[in-house]
């Protein structure tokens, strides 16, 4: 684990997951979303199901919180700030990402400042690629308050 003080921008970490068919399933039945784009493999004539564009997301925020470099740090998701140099847009999805399909993750810092003398915050820009290598989606300015010292655990 990284503190705050050590985290600077430009700092980039990996990480390769998947999204389970029963995660999307589970996903879907928590988050209530009824879409026949999700429930209809055949809709792009594939043998597995398209997943969520917002699942995505939470599984690349839950990877992020589980790199060796983040995990311990008592972490507060703070919001996502549009890239001024993007128009202020936040989120794209570029292609689509199946069910059981591995993809690679990107997480590059790209601001890093002080809140007060307790808390930093960081953002994040997300880059996921798929088996292919093919850009899926960007996310940038993913923001975390940050808590510069860890917190022990007792």
């Amino acid at each position: 684990m990284k503190k705050f003080s050590e985290l600077n921008v430009g700092d980039e970490f990996y990480s390769e997951c998947s999204i389970s068919t029963k995660e999307l399933s589970n996903y879907l039945a928590f988050s209530g979303i009824k879409n026949i784009i999700y429930e209809n493999k055949q809709f792009f004539k594939q043998e597995k199901i398209m997943v969520s564009g917002r699942a995505i997301l939470s599984k690349m925020e839950g990877e992020f919180t589980r790199l060796k470099e983040i995990q311990g740090n008592l972490l507060i998701f703070y919001g996502i700030d549009g890239d001024p140099q993007w128009n202020n847009r936040q989120t794209r999805f570029l292609k689509p990402l199946l069910a059981d399909e591995k993809f690679k993750i990107k997480f590059k810092l790209s601001d890093k400042k002080e809140i007060n003398e307790e808390f930093g915050l960081l953002a994040v820009d997300f880059e996921g690629t798929n088996e292919n290598g093919e850009t899926i989606l960007i996310s940038k300015k993913n923001l975390y308050q940050i808590k510069k010292e860890p917190t022990t655990h007792q």
